[in-house]
């Protein structure tokens, strides 16, 4: 059998794994970071169409985003904002409102009510602590209550209700009633409010990389070099008194002092922790599954919307497109538009040939935009449902009730099993932001440990 060794064996190359291996390489120990699928960026991937690169997976950052600006900025990556100038599309209840600004074009009342309601969940969001959601004074209340039953209480007008079913297959890629209430506002918190999470100038879709996000784990992986070890499939994790044995699939094992865990959830499910590993983690594993999207990227000749005045933005309660901006290159010579089919309309779609998603993808952009949307040069999709190593986007959602029974178990160490991953961030949960943060969190963990002799946590223990 094939043994090797390291300090630290890290389990995913995605933007955390990375940013951990990064961060504990360059303090001088060895790490061995082992990806299943044969590339590494995780959930952002970035791939040519029409001579440009664009992105199929995560691509905004917004300025409270701190961890990954920073590491972008040592990595020397360049950003560019995203365009938002110009008219905007509300398509609700089947009729088309444009509108300027970022106030949407509802009813007087339903625009009270929306401004209402979002002072309100910023308010309780402020009162969910991000370290530990689960301490919140009434979260055992709110972990029971879907996002879904608080609005039917709580939120009056049809156009508000429109607005924050539209916002939350926006930020969560899932439906009302299947987010848990308490990781609504978990999540709301993490991310400094609700409307930096909606909105592109001064928040969290303000810019975007000019050679894509998948570069911040390519430069990583480069500085990593022979470190990073590719379609290497990570089935057991197994730990004694010494250190942790890494099985890959073919059977190939790795020697570690300790390991860090750097995916999803629902994807840590599949690896083997043995039989000692804590109910509230293994109920994490089973009960956090990831959101629904599939992302479809046009590129045409000109940035016709742009001529017509829109800024490329359109928001949808119908159809097969919810979400759509304009994609455009940072030079503008590479005129695009993505869309962004979400929730239980990903759902409908994942698995049905590419041709037929693109199609209904175009004929949403041609209501939106007008008909010269339906000739594109090149096209491009991703249904991320279908990814084998991901099992859906943008990020795992605790479902009702989950929150609260795990309680701090998605980032108390398991014996010598560490974790990261974008789920595990206390500030920017679910974004690029939060991938970085939990990688520098885990690899400070580890750091202290690997600099300090002394017994082994028990595996029922946080470090």
């Amino acid at each position: 059998m094939d043994a090797s060794s390291a300090d630290v064996v890290v389990v995913g190359a995605g933007v955390a794994g990375l940013t951990t291996a990064r961060a504990l390489s360059r303090t001088g120990f060895s790490v061995a970071v082992l990806e299943a699928r044969e590339r590494v960026g995780g959930r952002t991937l970035t791939q040519p169409l029409g001579g440009e690169p664009v992105d199929l997976g995560g691509q905004w950052v917004g300025p409270q985003q701190r961890h990954v600006l920073r590491l972008a900025d040592e990595l020397g990556l360049k950003r560019f904002p995203q365009h938002h100038h110009g008219t905007k599309v509300l398509d609700v209840r089947g009729e088309l409102r444009t509108y300027r600004g970022q106030v949407p074009s509802l009813p007087l009342l339903s625009l009270l009510d929306l401004q209402r309601v979002i002072w309100k969940l910023d308010g309780l969001a402020k009162r969910v602590p991000r370290e530990r959601p689960s301490a919140a004074s009434h979260a055992t209340e709110w972990d029971a209550l879907t996002l879904e039953e608080w609005k039917q209480r709580h939120v009056p007008t049809w156009g508000a209700r429109a607005a924050l079913d539209i916002a939350t297959r926006a930020v969560f890629a899932a439906e009302p009633s299947e987010l848990s209430f308490l990781h609504f506002l978990f999540y709301v918190h993490s991310n400094h409010g609700l409307m930096p999470l909606t909105t592109i100038e001064g928040g969290a879709q303000a810019e975007r990389f000019k050679d894509g996000a998948q570069a911040l784990s390519l430069r990583m992986a480069a500085e990593l070099g022979p470190s990073v070890h590719l379609s290497t499939p990570v089935r057991a994790v197994l730990q004694d008194a010494d250190g942790v044995t890494v099985t890959t699939d073919g059977g190939r094992t790795w020697r570690a002092r300790y390991a860090v865990v750097a995916v999803p959830p629902a994807l840590a499910e599949r690896i083997d922790f043995g039989a000692t590993l804590p109910a509230e983690r293994r109920r994490a594993h089973a009960d956090i599954p990831m959101g629904s999207v599939i992302k479809v990227v046009a590129a045409y000749e000109r940035p016709f919307w742009r001529d017509a005045g829109f800024s490329g933005e359109a928001v949808s309660d119908t159809g097969p497109v919810r979400l759509c901006f304009d994609d455009c290159s940072a030079d503008g010579h590479h005129p695009a538009l993505v869309g962004f089919f979400l929730g239980e309309t990903a759902r409908a779609w994942t698995g049905k040939p590419p041709e037929q998603r693109r199609r209904a993808a175009l004929e949403s952009f041609a209501r939106f935009f007008g008909p010269r949307a339906l000739k594109p040069i090149a096209v491009a999709d991703l249904d991320w449902l279908a990814e084998p190593y991901s099992q859906g986007c943008y990020v795992g959602l605790p479902r009702p009730g989950t929150l609260t029974a795990i309680g701090e178990a998605l980032r108390a160490p398991f014996g010598r099993v560490h974790w990261a991953g974008t789920e595990t961030a206390v500030e920017g949960c679910g974004y690029l932001d939060g991938a970085v943060e939990s990688g520098e969190r885990a690899a400070t963990e580890l750091a202290a440990r690997l600099s300090t002799p002394g017994p082994t946590t028990p595996l029922s223990g946080a470090a």
